[in-house]
Parts: C-alpha cells; sequence; structure tokens
C-alpha cells in the first residue's frame, strides 16, 4: 500500500495540470492507497479555496474517493462523519476536530459557529472555555 499527499489527491480530483492528473489516475488505478486524514483536511482547503468547489461537489468527490475498493483511511465511520457533518454546514476541519475528539466529553473552542453547529447537528458537547 502507498500513501498519497493532497497535491497527488488535487490533481486526481481536479486534473489542473494534464500530466499531473494522468499520473494519478494511474495510480488509483493500479495501487492501494491510503489517504491520511490530514490530507483530506489540506485536500478540503484547497478544493475550497483555489478552486471555489462547493460544500456539495466536495462530499461527493470524498465519498465517492473513499468509495473506492482500493482506498483506506484511518477510519472509514469517522471520515464519513466528518463528510456528514460537512455536509450539514459544519466547517469541514471543525467536523473533523470534532469526530476525532468523540472520546472526550467536551471540546472546547471560542469559535460561535463551531458551538451553534455542534448543538443542531450532535449531542457531542462543544462549548466555550
Amino acid at each position: 500500500m502507498i500513501a498519497v499527499d493532497t497535491n497527488v489527491l488535487v490533481r486526481l480530483l481536479v486534473s489542473d495540470n494534464p500530466a499531473q492528473g494522468r499520473a494519478s489516475h494511474r495510480l488509483f488505478a493500479c495501487e492501494d492507497v491510503f489517504i491520511p486524514d490530514t490530507v483530506l483536511l489540506e485536500t478540503e482547503w484547497v478544493l475550497r479555496a483555489a478552486f471555489d468547489l462547493t460544500r456539495a461537489d466536495i462530499c461527493t468527490a470524498f465519498r465517492r474517493l473513499c468509495g473506492l475498493h482500493n482506498v483506506t483511511v484511518s477510519d472509514g465511520q469517522l471520515v464519513a462523519q466528518v463528510i456528514d457533518w460537512h455536509e450539514a454546514g459544519f466547517d469541514f476541519a471543525d467536523a473533523f476536530h470534532l469526530a476525532l475528539s468523540k472520546d472526550q466529553d467536551t471540546l472546547k473552542t471560542f469559535d460561535a459557529d463551531f458551538i451553534k453547529n455542534a448543538r443542531k447537528h450532535t449531542d457531542r458537547r462543544v462549548e466555550r472555555p
């Protein structure tokens, strides 16, 4: 199994560089691929900030990508939860922070939107310090 960096995922998903896009497609066609959580996190940021992809487009792309038979992530259920929360309105990074904190009693933040989204979409405690 091989692991990939953000730039490989971005080339795979947007093919803005034809040669690198083809290389990424070949890689995903013939290798078992591990995608680290941090690569998913950075890829979402790049797709949103540099390519203006919508939340829906990013969630669709990630679901398809993570659903490939040869793709592995650290925790499939956790990543699925992050994608679902992002689709429901959470910032992608906040969704990851909350999902990765699943075994903790409370997540403390000064981010009012994070607290509001958490109360709306989950029973996990997210509150101000």
